[in-house]
Order: structure tokens, then sequence, then C-alpha cells
């Protein structure tokens, strides 16, 4: 990734009896290939998240605990505040936050200011560390502490661009999306002082749910029912790797080229939507997890597991709808394998 790093910092967040304690960095550190390789490496974990949520700071009119980032951030930005000092105001506020909620998280926060292409970015993110064993210099074994980069999941970037030309955005911060449960992600929303506008799940959903509909009432064979989804699986997979939102009119003008049917499907995506008293917007920011309905089954419970892409279905799998009975031809060999072992059978 080509990436300028413009300014960046680390604090770091230690545990000391029972409390978290914070020790600030005096000064921004000095670019190097070290810094710019975690910088990449960080950059590119973040863009691999498959679930992200998308924000934009409190509104004053807005229910929600202020938080003084945002006016941090503009004093920064505009020239009242050095970086390494704004950056500090940042940890003390992480600090206070993670006491408030009585949260013993050791790690680093790092907060840079880089340019990709012609936009700007700051990027707000603790990084977790896990012990390791490591060979020190007189060649005996001895213990380290290392970042655990995989494993981020406080992190939230601003576009810096799009905030200040289109400050009625409703989508300049992107943060990681936690797990189910009180989302770790909403405590560092309460950080940085900002909601989560575009439910980019939900909507991906409803994209899904519109392309199968569609699909089906196009009469379309079975097929091209499974092309049809591959393709709107393909062009969002594209677009969700290239960092770009899913426009429903590229997706329709697609889907007209390869089968031209007397409705469009922007305009049955949004009657769709209407009749079921959803909402569908023009562009998106997709979810990876969520797209892999168009082209696979997937489902647990009860103790099983099952996943098995659209084409196999009527060929190598077959569903009996009225006894609801699953018949499977051929098992994978690693499962296969697996239940000779256990039954005793020679392979």
């Amino acid at each position: 990734m080509q990436l300028r790093i413009e300014e960046s910092i680390i604090h770091q967040f230690y545990q000391n009896d029972g409390q978290v304690g914070l020790r600030l960095a005096p000064s921004a550190l000095t670019e190097d290939d070290q810094l710019h390789d975690l910088l990449v490496e960080l950059t590119d974990v973040y863009t691999s998240k498959p679930a992200k949520g998308y924000a934009s700071f409190l509104k004053d009119d807005e229910e929600g605990d202020p938080s003084p980032f945002p006016e941090q951030l503009s004093s920064w930005y505009d020239g009242q505040l050095e970086f390494v000092e704004f950056s500090q105001q940042s940890a003390k506020l992480l600090l206070e936050e993670l006491q408030n909620y009585n949260l013993l998280e050791a790690g680093f926060l790092l907060v840079t200011r880089y340019q990709h292409i012609s936009t700007e970015y700051l990027l707000v993110c603790f990084l977790p560390v896990k012990e390791g064993v490591t060979i020190n210099p007189d060649l005996a074994v001895d213990r380290s502490s290392q970042l655990d980069i995989t494993k981020v999941q406080l992190a939230a970037r601003i576009d810096l661009t799009e905030w200040k030309t289109s400050p009625e955005s409703e989508r300049y911060i992107s943060f990681i999306k936690g797990r189910a449960g009180r989302k770790v992600s909403d405590f560092f929303l309460d950080f940085l002082g900002c909601t989560e506008r575009l439910n980019s799940k939900a909507h991906t959903q409803q994209l899904v749910d519109s392309v199968q509909e569609y699909a089906k009432q196009s009469e379309l064979e079975n097929e091209q029912r499974q092309a049809l989804n591959k393709a709107a699986y393909d062009y969002c997979d594209d677009q969700w790797k290239q960092g770009d939102t899913v426009k429903i009119k590229d997706l329709s003008e697609q889907f007209a080229e390869q089968y031209p049917v007397e409705k469009s499907f922007e305009s049955f995506s949004k009657d769709f939507a209407e009749q079921n008293s959803r909402e569908l917007v023009d562009d998106f920011p997709a979810d990876k997890s969520t797209l892999r309905k168009l082209v696979k089954f997937q489902g647990q419970g009860g103790g099983v597991s099952v996943g098995f892409d659209h084409t196999a279905l009527g060929e190598r799998v077959h569903y009996d709808p009225a006894t609801d009975t699953l018949t499977i031809n051929g098992t994978p060999p690693n499962l296969r394998d697996q239940l000779r072992r256990y039954f005793g059978i020679d392979s």
C-alpha cells in the first residue's frame, strides 16, 4: 500500500495492582522503515476486517454523552494544538473511559496521520500485546511482549478529507465492529464521541434479499439465478476489496447487460424495500460476511455446522422440505477420513 506518514505517536497503557496506568510519549515517532512497515501491516489488517461500522461525530442536538475528542481534533487540525499534545489529550481521555468502564486493558494507543492517494486519514488504534518466547543475544530463552496486530479490535479511521469537505456526511468514520453483547466497539465510540450512522450489515442483507427475490420474480432458470447471485457477489466483493461502496445503479446496469428483463434491478429493489418497510440506500459499504450468503448456504445449531456453495444444491446436495432432510452425496475427503477412522474402516 502506498501511504505517506505525516505524524505518528504511541502511548502505553499498563496494568498495576488492579489499576490501569498511562505512560505518555513526549514526542512523535521518527518515520523509518519499521514504522512504515507497521502502518502498512496495520492498515492491511484493518481493511481486511470483514465487519466494520460507519459513524460520524454526535451533533449538538443529539442525545448521548458528549466527548471532548471532536473538539480536540478540530483544535489540532486548525493548528491550535500540536500533534503531540492532541495525542496526549486523547490518551488521557481514553484512560478516563477505561477507568469509568472498569476495564483493565494493557496495550498501546497508536495515533497516526497519513495520506493515501489524495485522501488524508487519522487512524486511532489500540494495539493489544501478547506474551511470547524469543532467543536473546546470549542464545538463552527469554520471554518478551509483542504487538498482536491481527487481534486488533479497538480501531477507528477518520477520513479527514471528507470530515472537512463534507461535514454533513454520516460515514467519515469507520470502525471495527465488535462481537455479540455489549460490543467492545461501543466503548471506543464513546471515547471518540461519535455514533454509528450506517449499518453495513443490515444494508448488505437487504441487498442479498433483493437480489434473490429479483431472480425469483424474474422467473430465471436455476443456473441463471446462481449466475445472477455470483455476478452480484463478484461486483460487491471487488468494491469491498477496493474500499469502495456498493452502488445499486451500477449493479443494476450489470444485471441489465447479462439478463435484460422488463424491470430493472434498481427499480425493483426500491419497490421491494418499500413493500417490506425497509430502507435501501443508493450506495453503501458492503459487509463481507453477509455477502457470502449470495453464493453459499451455511448454518449451525444443535451441534451441527453445515455449509456449501449454491451450485452444489441439486447436484451433490439435495434438500427435502417435507421432511427437512439434507442429503449429501460424497463427503469432503478430510471429513470422510475422520468418519472412516471413527468406525474402524480401512481407508
